[in-house]
């Protein structure tokens, strides 16, 4: 976006707050003006199972589900996303705004997520959240869509899991970041006017 002429800033919050949307969105405001476009992008990623082996097929510790992962993992894969998507709105409505985009992020799978049993939980309560903010919104201009990526390369990725997608019948890419980035810009765009209440799947 700085290519494009815009401005971007950074902003360290600790989502596992109940005050820190409001304070985000009291910052961008400050700095940027009024906020239209919301992307839920962040995870508080933990390993967790009920049936935890030291490690999972990729050498990642695994540990047993507890009060505190599955807490550390729902306050910023669930409880974060809604509230930012409520103060969006909160805020859209008070000004009278009659354009806006919300776009979340998941990785969910037709069986769960085995292995990675509280993000995978989290990041489906996400996607409902989501999915409502388009039923919801709608009236006011706000579309609501969700981005499954393919496995994005953010560093963690190794050998054995680009061999994994490869043999995968339902992983095509290990994608780079910039891949999926192309596909939030489309959706927060005026030409996915008509595009919300979606999850899109990426391969």
């Amino acid at each position: 976006m700085r290519g494009a002429g815009g401005r971007a800033e950074a902003l360290e919050a600790d989502l596992r707050d109940p005050a820190a949307p409001a304070a985000i969105f009291d910052a961008a405001e400050q700095r940027l003006g009024a906020v239209d476009i919301l992307i839920n992008n962040a995870s508080g990623w933990i390993q967790d199972s009920f049936t935890p082996r030291p490690a999972d097929r990729f050498g990642r510790p695994l540990r047993a589900v507890t009060a505190e992962t599955w807490s550390r993992q729902f306050a910023v894969d669930a409880m974060a996303p809604a509230l930012l998507i409520g103060e969006l709105a909160r805020r859209h409505l008070a000004r009278g705004a009659t354009w806006g985009r919300i776009v979340g992020l998941t990785s969910g799978g037709d069986l769960g997520f085995p292995g990675e049993v509280s993000y995978g939980a989290a990041k489906a309560a996400q996607a409902d959240y989501t999915l409502s903010a388009a039923a919801e919104l709608a009236d006011v201009g706000i579309t609501a869509n969700v981005v499954h990526p393919p496995v994005t390369d953010t560093g963690w990725i190794t050998d054995e899991v680009r061999r994994f997608v490869a043999a995968s019948g339902t992983h095509f890419h290990v994608a780079a970041p910039s891949d999926v980035a192309k596909t939030i810009v489309f959706l927060t765009s005026d030409d996915a006017a008509l595009l919300t209440g979606n999850v899109i799947t990426l391969r």
